[in-house]
């Protein structure tokens, strides 16, 4: 059982770890968790690669981090997640800039969206979240396979309770839109490529942990009404009558421990919450991984899926 729960912070779960020599690559690191996610593992001595859409934002994050911890090793890569070019020509940059990645965090998404696609015509949530991350995975495997400890992190949520995915209709076109079922969907996804991962690669040392982070008020919530935000939180108190929100350091938490904690050394394909892993459990409104979120039968459904979509083949 770990040691660390709800209210740890990122420093606190990498005290005492060194992560000097190791390259972590954070996508949506421009702000919140994954600005928070690259400022502990640089704390530690990691050459952090901050990636996002803006660089001026980007830029802002290095600047806020620097002040902080003037050694801090950090370098950029700016990527759109709903458009595939930009994933390609994203990743080829940094095949040719980096020589490995030792972790990678899958930070970044959206929540909650009016009705929208990719520039590829993906619903935009699961788009964004699911086959974006699918998309820039694949494409950084070379680079994944030469790292050392080899640890794929996803942020997903407690949302997943929300929806299993659809493989009928995942982009609505026949169903009415609804932007929670939508994100529910996509993070049910990044759990699902969490054990579709582990079930291939966990045979060359590669492990993939999906993560809820907690409630954070972050802007992902940007898309969201004063009418949303209060069902929402409606949603949350009748089930979690005990909800509390968590501080960024301690949202970015669970994150920082499943990319380095010992104990999850050759374990993945598994969901964390508050620093361990859960349960899986179909019937608690709080906590726990819902069953259709780590059934390896609908992960190899989802992974063919996006093959299909993205033109992405990862080695087999």
């Amino acid at each position: 059982m770990s040691e660390f729960g709800f209210s740890s912070t990122t420093d606190e779960v990498l005290a005492g770890i060194d992560l000097s020599g190791r390259t972590v690559f954070v996508t949506g690191a421009n702000s919140g968790l994954g600005q928070e996610t690259s400022r502990a593992m640089a704390a530690r001595g990691a050459h952090v690669i901050m990636a996002g859409r803006d660089q001026a934002k980007l830029d802002e994050a290095v600047a806020a981090i620097i002040a902080e911890h003037p050694k801090a090793q950090l370098d950029t890569l700016t990527v759109d997640l709903g458009s595939l070019e930009s994933i390609r020509a994203a990743t080829s940059r940094a095949r040719q800039r980096f020589a490995k990645i030792d972790i990678l965090i899958n930070n970044a998404g959206v929540m909650a969206t009016p009705f929208l696609h990719t520039a590829d015509g993906f619903e935009m949530q699961l788009g964004t979240n699911h086959f974006g991350h699918f998309a820039l995975t694949g494409e950084l495997f070379p680079l994944i396979e030469r790292g050392h400890l080899k640890r794929i992190v996803n942020l997903s949520s407690r949302g997943h309770h929300f929806s299993a995915v659809d493989f009928d209709d995942p982009h609505f076109e026949r169903r009415a839109y609804d932007p929670w079922i939508s994100y529910g969907q996509s993070k049910t996804a990044n759990v699902l490529f969490t054990v579709g991962l582990e079930e291939r690669f966990a045979v060359l040392g590669i492990h993939a942990y999906a993560v809820h982070p907690g409630g954070i008020q972050t802007n992902l919530g940007r898309h969201m009404t004063p009418e949303m935000t209060e069902a929402l939180m409606a949603r949350i108190s009748s089930a979690d009558t005990g909800f509390a929100w968590k501080t960024i350091p301690q949202g970015a938490a669970t994150s920082c421990w499943a990319a380095t904690a010992p104990e999850l050394e050759g374990k993945g394909g598994v969901y964390c919450e508050d620093c361990h892993v859960a349960a899986v459990d179909d019937e608690s409104p709080t906590d726990g991984v819902r069953s259709y979120a780590v059934n390896t039968s609908y992960a190899e459904r989802l992974w063919a899926m996006s093959e299909d979509a993205t033109g992405v083949q990862y080695p087999s």
